[in-house]
């Protein structure tokens, strides 16, 4: 998570979006870099209301913008897969060696997933609270030219965005009556990610 005060700025780290990557880049310029532990690294928008948001508005009398990055569904499912298949992963039960892309994805959709296709929600992850706090600005994970844009009108600066985190290279892909089957499961995924404007404006 970064937080960008002067500009009103705070930048969610959605897991699996190339969010590492700005954190590192903007390490030295945002005014809180939270890159440890994961809990507080990806805290999702309901744990940045409960404890971040608070923090700002009672001491800095501030309430910032927030702003994240959601991936196309079956994309963001197939960097999961690949993440845990990395060689620091062998003999760990998250693994994915031993399953296929399409019982991943089906094991995901459902109600309660075994830990190897426990990688949460991006939908839940991104939910708007009751008190009225919700992601500003959202932004595509394809669409890196927009993010890279939107951040440097807003923060003033723009360093080298590297990569970081990166999954191992294979091709993957469903069968019709798996993707058929998430997208019937895991409706509000697709349906957050198509919320998407084109110019990644308040959805």
């Amino acid at each position: 998570m970064l937080v960008f005060y002067k500009p009103r700025l705070v930048f969610l780290s959605v897991p699996k979006t190339g969010t590492t990557a700005y954190e590192k880049a903007y390490s030295g310029i945002a005014d809180h870099v939270i890159s440890n532990p994961p809990a507080l690294k990806h805290a999702p928008l309901y744990r940045y209301n409960r404890f971040i948001r608070p923090m700002y508005e009672k001491v800095c009398g501030t309430e910032l913008q927030v702003m994240a990055v959601v991936r196309e569904p079956i994309s963001w499912l197939g960097s999961w897969y690949r993440y845990r298949q990395r060689p620091s992963m062998l003999g760990d039960p998250k693994a994915t060696f031993d399953v296929s892309f399409d019982e991943f994805v089906v094991a995901y959709s459902k109600g309660k997933p075994p830990p190897f296709a426990d990688v949460g929600s991006q939908a839940r992850f991104l939910a708007p609270q009751a008190n009225g706090t919700l992601v500003t600005y959202l932004f595509a994970y394809e669409n890196q030219a927009l993010i890279q844009a939107f951040l440097k009108d807003r923060v003033g600066v723009l360093p080298d965005i590297g990569r970081e985190n990166i999954s191992p290279e294979m091709a993957l892909s469903l069968s019709k009556e798996v993707e058929d089957r998430l997208r019937r499961k895991c409706a509000a995924e697709f349906e957050l990610y198509d919320s998407v404007r084109p110019e990644g404006l308040s959805v």
